[in-house]
C-alpha cells in the first residue's frame, strides 16, 4: 500500500523580463515563473505539477501549495487515484483553505497543481500520456472525476455523460488521426508589446513562413501604435491569414467597444480579454457591439462557474482554457464539456513556461472524446523556455504533434530546476552579477 510520503514544492523563474518575452499592455515586465510542485509515494512514484505566475508572487503561490501537500502526507496512494473527483473535492473543498477563495486566486491554482501531480502519477502508472489517458477512460469514470457544484443548472451529470457516450463513436479513428497529423496551433511569439516593429515584422513572416495561418498581438497600450502595429503586419503577411488581438483585460467596457472599433478595419480574427474576466455581461456588451469579430477569453478565469456564466450569457465565440488557473484536470474536463453543450471551440491559452507542454492534452482529449472537430480550434505556441522540460512540445507544419511519453507533461528537467531556483539559483546569480556590473 503505497502512501504519499513528500511533497517538494521549489520558487523557479526565468529573466524573461530582460528582452520583454512575454511582456503585453498589462504585464510589461514578466519573469515567467512555475510555482513547481512533486508529490513523492513511498514506493518511488512521483507526480509533477506547476502553477505559471509572472514573477513577484510566486512565493505565495509556493506556499500554497505547501499547505496543501499537508493535506495529503500520509494518505493511500491506490484510494486517492482510484477516485480522483474525491482527490480533487479533498482538497479543493477543504473547509480552511476554501476560505481563501473560495475556488479562486492563488488558492485554487496550488490545489489545482496537486491535483495535476496526482494525475500524472495516474498517467504515469498507466503508461501512456495523459490526453490518451484520459481519451481511454470510461465515460462514467470521466463523470465521477467532475464536480458538479454550481454548474448543474448548466451542464447535469446525465448530460456530461450523454455527451462523452456519444464521443465514443470514431474516437480509435481520431485518436490515429492526432497520433500521424497532430493539432493546430497558432502562435503569439511575434507579438509582444514590447518588441519593436522590426522584430514584430521579422517574426510575423516567419511565422506564416512555417505554416502559422493565426497568429496574435497583443494590444492596449496605445491606440495609435496598436493601428501601426496592424497595418504592417498585414502589409506583411496579407489578408488571408488571421490575426486575433489580445488586450490582457486592460479595458473597461465603454473604451473596449470604442477602441476595438478603430482596430477593425485590420480585420482581426479575435479579440481576447477585452476586459475583466469576471465581468460576465461586459463580455456581452463587447460583443453585440464588435460583431462579427470573435471575442474570446479564458486565461484567467477563475473556476467552471465563470466560464458557465460566459456561456450562459452568450458572451464569447472562443473559449480559452488554461492548464494552471483554474484547479486541474478536474475543472478542465467540466469546461471542455460545457463547452459542447453551448457549442463553443476551445482554444487554450499557453503562453508562459510550461503552459503549452501542459495544455495540449485537453485539446486532444477533447478532439479525441469530446467534442470531435477541429474547426476554428487551435491550440497557442510561444516558443519559450521548452528546453527546461523534459518532453518539450514538438511543432511541425504548425502543429502540435501528439505527446507520447507517460504523464502530463509538466516535469521539468532537474538541472533546470535548481540553476533558476529564485533567488539563490546559479542562474539568479549570474543575472545579479551582469545587473551588479551595470550599475557600476
Amino acid at each position: 500500500m503505497p502512501t504519499i510520503s513528500d511533497i517538494k514544492v521549489q520558487d523557479v523563474r526565468f529573466p524573461t523580463s530582460l528582452e520583454l518575452d512575454g511582456s503585453d499592455a498589462v504585464n510589461v515586465d514578466p519573469d515567467y515563473s512555475a510555482a513547481y510542485v512533486v508529490v513523492e509515494a513511498d514506493n518511488g512514484e512521483a507526480g509533477h505539477g506547476l502553477v505559471f505566475s509572472c514573477g513577484r508572487g510566486n512565493e505565495v503561490i509556493v506556499r500554497a501549495i505547501e499547505s496543501y501537500g499537508e493535506l495529503l502526507a500520509g494518505r493511500d496512494l491506490d484510494e486517492l487515484l482510484s477516485n480522483m473527483g474525491a482527490a480533487s473535492k479533498l482538497l479543493v473543498h477543504d473547509s480552511q483553505m476554501r476560505w481563501l477563495g473560495p475556488e479562486k486566486g492563488v488558492s485554487h491554482m496550488a490545489a489545482g497543481a496537486v491535483v495535476n501531480a496526482l494525475w500524472d502519477i495516474a498517467a504515469r502508472r498507466a503508461e501512456k500520456p495523459l490526453w490518451r489517458y484520459l481519451a481511454e477512460l470510461s465515460p462514467e469514470k470521466l463523470v465521477e472525476a467532475i464536480d458538479f457544484t454550481h454548474i448543474s443548472d448548466a451542464l447535469t451529470p446525465e448530460e456530461a455523460l450523454a455527451i462523452l457516450q456519444e464521443g465514443q463513436a470514431g474516437k480509435e479513428e481520431r485518436i490515429r488521426a492526432l497520433e500521424e497529423e497532430g493539432y493546430p496551433a497558432y502562435t503569439t511569439s511575434p507579438g509582444w508589446l514590447g518588441y519593436s516593429d522590426e522584430k514584430v515584422v521579422r517574426l510575423s513572416k516567419e511565422a506564416v513562413g512555417n505554416g502559422f495561418d493565426l497568429i496574435k498581438l497583443k494590444v492596449g497600450g496605445d491606440l495609435e501604435s496598436d493601428r501601426r502595429r496592424l497595418r504592417i503586419v498585414r502589409e506583411a503577411v496579407g489578408e488571408d491569414i488571421k490575426v486575433a488581438i489580445d488586450a490582457n483585460q486592460r479595458w473597461d467596457v465603454p473604451e473596449a467597444i470604442d477602441w476595438l472599433q478603430q482596430l477593425s478595419e485590420f480585420n482581426p480574427w479575435w479579440i481576447e480579454e477585452a476586459t475583466s474576466t469576471d465581468d460576465v455581461l461586459g463580455h456581452a456588451t463587447i460583443r453585440k457591439a464588435v460583431a462579427p469579430m470573435k471575442v474570446a477569453t479564458g486565461e484567467a478565469v477563475h473556476n467552471r462557474i465563470i466560464f458557465k456564466q460566459l456561456l450562459q450569457a452568450q458572451a464569447i465565440d472562443v473559449l480559452q482554457i488554461d492548464s494552471t488557473r483554474v484547479a486541474g484536470v478536474n475543472e478542465n474536463l467540466a469546461n471542455l464539456l460545457l463547452a459542447k453543450k453551448f457549442g463553443v471551440p476551445v482554444c487554450p491559452h499557453a503562453g508562459g513556461v510550461g503552459l503549452c507542454e501542459l495544455v495540449q492534452h485537453f485539446s486532444f482529449f477533447d478532439y479525441a472524446a469530446v467534442s470531435g472537430s477541429l474547426h476554428n480550434r487551435y491550440i497557442e505556441y510561444v516558443d519559450h523556455l521548452h528546453e527546461h522540460f523534459a518532453e518539450p512540445v514538438v511543432i511541425k507544419n504548425a502543429r502540435y504533434q501528439a505527446p507520447k511519453a507517460p504523464g502530463n507533461g509538466a516535469e521539468m528537467h532537474t538541472e533546470s530546476r535548481a540553476r533558476w531556483t529564485f533567488p539563490d539559483g546559479q542562474g539568479w546569480q549570474e543575472v545579479a552579477g551582469r545587473a551588479a556590473v551595470t550599475r557600476n
